[in-house]
């Protein structure tokens, strides 16, 4: 199917109005066995829900850009209208999901709607719940409110934590009804990413013994995305290393700020190193090494103390699908992208490390931090106390005052007091002063995480018509190492949240 580069309408219309340009689509020059051209199904009667401007702004496109009637940017972000360029299609990869290979996958409710020039270099932008693609299995190709406003609102809060994610410039809704366990009704999502592309498009082309296509796919990323490989002796096994960081790197971000994504299958994996697709996700609260924030994961296989182990499980997996792209013997071919992942140890520990003394304040490293920070996270765990707000907390602690915010957080005051004697020592030993960590401390520690009964308040109020406080966290969480002017948004979670519950149905 060949889409029209002037804007199509659900009356069929097409008018060439000014709009971003220009649009590029480098993806669609791998050629049709990497994708299905389609256009999205539009939403009818929609409506904005929110707009990021952090996101537009990374665009460099005007603050105005939601509002201006030339672009009809509402028509094209509920997937009614296409703008000049744009050539819409779903993407096909692979993957292993929970441990077991699924078989093809591919973008079953996801539309690439083709990439856009930036200050930035080319973002590609998609649409997530725009309806059916060869690729939807048994769904139906359709987001519900509930679920598109926590992957708004998280995507936003993970790039105001610093860490590497998609992003998401703006959400949409309908009155359209959408079957999952109770009748719920449609929204789309506009993700926004330098590339989308995962390692279940790898495993895809090599577990379908297509190879002419996997090394097509990787000389492409390679030459977008990694450069520097190109000039390494072996330049599928230094793409391997470069990803195996990334991923390490981001690993350490998750476990410092105590993120759970939920779902870390292969296919939700990015080969950038970026947080992609939110589906059951959660912040701890108390704090748990063993959470498991989805509720459909019955094993606990992505419990959040298995995140770093299981990431790199997924990376032998990516490795294996590199082997087609290997010269030589396949012993010798495997054990070249063995050591390619072996730095994924090394960057995680170092980097965790890294983040975690932050966190404590500390500035220079001695031989017992890392005993240091291990009873730190024992006691936390022995007391299920709050996690954002126990690093929060510590960084307001001086010698001179009683740490009672601090010590109501905990169970066992006893051991808490004997750690604090330590890290108070260790403070010493660095002449350390308690208005300059604190200073540091804040801005590595936020105050504000999107707690799932925050999100859950959103919702409730979205589904009532009500989109204010859904914008009104999009600010807070923008900012989150900075004192609330609501105090609620940072405290405890309330006695009602803990009954809610998170899985993959969205």
């Amino acid at each position: 199917m060949h889409i029209s580069p002037a804007i199509v309408t659900a009356s069929g219309e097409a008018d060439n109005l000014a709009t971003p340009s220009p649009w590029l689509n480098r993806f669609a020059s791998l050629g049709p066995a990497f994708f299905t051209e389609l256009a999205p199904q539009g939403m009818p009667a929609p409506t904005w829900l929110a707009q990021s401007a952090a996101c537009a702004e990374q665009l460099g496109w005007p603050q105005d850009w939601w509002q201006r009637e030339d672009w009809q940017s509402l028509q094209v972000f509920s997937g009614n209208t296409l703008w000049p360029g744009m050539q819409p299609m779903a993407t096909v990869y692979s993957g292993h999901q929970f441990g077991v290979w699924a078989g093809q996958l591919g973008d079953g409710r996801a539309h690439l709607l083709g990439e856009v020039a930036t200050p930035q270099g080319p973002m590609e932008i998609q649409l997530k719940g725009a309806g059916l693609t060869p690729y939807s299995r048994m769904g139906d190709g359709r987001a519900v409110l509930r679920s598109s406003i926590r992957e708004f609102l998280c995507s936003e809060a993970m790039a105001g934590l610093g860490i590497p994610t998609t992003r998401a410039l703006a959400l949409t809704a309908s009155r359209l009804p959408v079957r999952r366990e109770s009748l719920e009704t449609a929204a789309i999502v506009t993700r926004v990413a330098p590339s989308f592309i995962r390692f279940g498009h790898f495993e895809h082309f090599a577990h379908s013994d297509q190879h002419a296509e996997l090394r097509r796919l990787a000389d492409f990323f390679i030459q977008l995305h990694a450069p520097e490989c190109q000039e390494a002796e072996s330049p599928y096994a230094a793409l391997l290393e470069k990803i195996a960081k990334q991923t390490a790197r981001l690993m350490a971000d998750w476990q410092a700020v105590g993120f759970c994504h939920g779902v870390m299958n292969t296919d939700n994996m990015s080969m950038l190193g970026l947080t992609l697709d939110y589906g059951p996700f959660g912040f701890m609260d108390g704090f748990d090494p063993g959470h498991v924030c989805n509720h459909s994961d019955h094993q606990g296989r992505y419990a959040f103390a298995r995140q770093p182990n299981m990431a790199f499980w997924n990376l032998h997996a990516l490795a294996q699908a590199f082997m087609p792209l290997m010269p030589g013997a396949p012993e010798a071919a495997g054990e070249t992208l063995l050591q390619a992942l072996e730095p994924y140890k090394t960057e995680f520990a170092e980097g965790l490390l890294s983040r975690m003394r932050a966190k404590l304040g500390l500035q220079m490293q001695q031989q017992d931090d890392r005993s240091l920070i291990d009873d730190w996270l024992k006691l936390m765990a022995s007391s299920r106390a709050d996690y954002t707000q126990s690093f929060r907390r510590l960084s307001a602690l001086t010698p001179s005052e009683d740490p009672a915010q601090l010590r109501d957080l905990f169970i066992d005051r006893e051991a808490l007091g004997a750690w604090l004697q330590r890290y108070q020592a260790r403070l010493q030993a660095e002449n350390s002063r308690d208005a300059e960590r604190a200073a540091r401390m804040r801005a590595v520690n936020p105050a504000v995480v999107l707690r799932n009964h925050l999100a859950e308040v959103a919702i409730r109020q979205a589904r009532a018509g009500d989109f204010s406080e859904t914008e009104r966290l999009l600010k807070v969480l923008q900012h989150p190492f900075d004192e609330p002017e609501r105090p609620s948004d940072a405290a405890l979670p309330p006695d009602w949240a803990q009954t809610l519950e998170v899985s993959c149905s969205s």
